[in-house]
């Protein structure tokens, strides 16, 4: 097995010829984010996939339990300085306020919104903004090391669990995973002839603080540098990539890595040199694969983003 790209599904890409394409260029594993997909559009996304690529490998990405916001009909503009309640209801997470203390920072949409805690009550939490910025609907709520007192799986994990079984998915990638104990959860709801590949997230402190147990269960893994560096904080990413990289190799596995890798091509036709540089470096590296998100689900040039990857990496390996 080669160098693979995972390849996101979305309104870019939809039902469009431009995934025979991608496939052509290289191994690609096309992913549904399962954060942006009930059961029944998964199944949708699956059967027009298969239909315009009929071998395509595809991977269900649960959302896992990780807090979002919900029931927002309008954006809501975030001002510096200023205060704003969000309901209970208006996260997938009903005991959200109890999760929360006085004082806790709170980083949202991407991390581009930082929020304060200044009061919880029973159907609310109380926030001040640190920074300007939009709330909008479905956009992560991350508090640092939450997730380590949350159940693992919620009940669209299940849901889209039962379909990547039943439409026999080639990959099943598990969110915000923190020990072995998260995978014996999947793996005990996963038929007996059931033959999908768990592929564990690296994106949570805890997952790196028990690395070692989660390798030893799990033959890929995949480091989601957007979420983690929330957990570890950005100046960390570096070497803990790197520790995680020369782990996961060491055992056997096949590594992949997330985020953010052509960010600039979501708008532009070609990547920064500081992305290339950064691509050169971890394939060096001897990963197996890199994730594609917002590049090819949402970008203006899905296609030569992927046809980029395999042409550089096969410039790097040539010879």
């Amino acid at each position: 097995m080669g160098f693979e790209v995972i390849v996101t599904l979305g309104p870019s890409i939809f039902g469009s010829e431009k995934i025979k394409e991608m496939d052509s260029f290289g191994e690609c594993i096309f992913r549904i984010n399962g954060a942006h997909a009930d059961e029944v559009e998964a199944s949708e996304i699956i059967h027009s996939t298969r239909k315009i690529l009929p071998d395509a490998k595809i991977m269900m990405d649960l959302p896992g339990n990780k807090i979002r916001t919900k029931n927002i009909l309008e954006p809501m503009a975030v001002i510096k300085g200023q205060t704003f309640r969000l309901l209970n209801s208006q996260t997938n997470f009903n005991n959200f306020h109890k999760h929360v203390q006085v004082g806790d920072i709170v980083l949202a949409s991407d991390s581009t919104l930082s929020l304060e805690v200044l009061n919880s009550e029973n159907d609310s939490v109380e926030f001040l903004a640190h920074s300007d910025g939009v709330l909008e609907n479905n956009k992560g709520i991350h508090i640092r090391g939450i997730n380590e007192n949350m159940p693992f799986l919620f009940e669209r994990d299940r849901k889209l669990i039962e379909v990547a079984c039943s439409e026999k998915l080639d990959y099943l990638s598990l969110s915000y995973v923190r020990d072995d104990k998260d995978i014996k959860e999947v793996k005990n709801l996963l038929p007996n002839d059931n033959e999908v590949t768990l592929v564990a997230k690296i994106e949570t402190a805890a997952a790196v603080r028990n690395l070692e147990k989660i390798m030893d269960i799990v033959n890929v893994v995949n480091i989601d540098r957007g979420d983690l560096s929330a957990e570890i904080g950005m100046m960390n990413i570096p070497e803990t990539q790197s520790e995680v990289i020369k782990s996961g190799l060491s055992a056997g596995l096949r590594v992949f890595l997330a985020t953010q890798f052509l960010k600039n091509m979501e708008v532009n036709p070609l990547p920064l040199i500081s992305e290339t540089v950064s691509m050169y470096n971890v394939m060096n590296n001897g990963i197996s694969g890199i994730q594609l998100s917002e590049e090819t689900a949402v970008g203006k040039y899905p296609v030569e983003c992927v046809e980029f990857i395999f042409e550089f990496y096969r410039r790097i390996n040539r010879g």
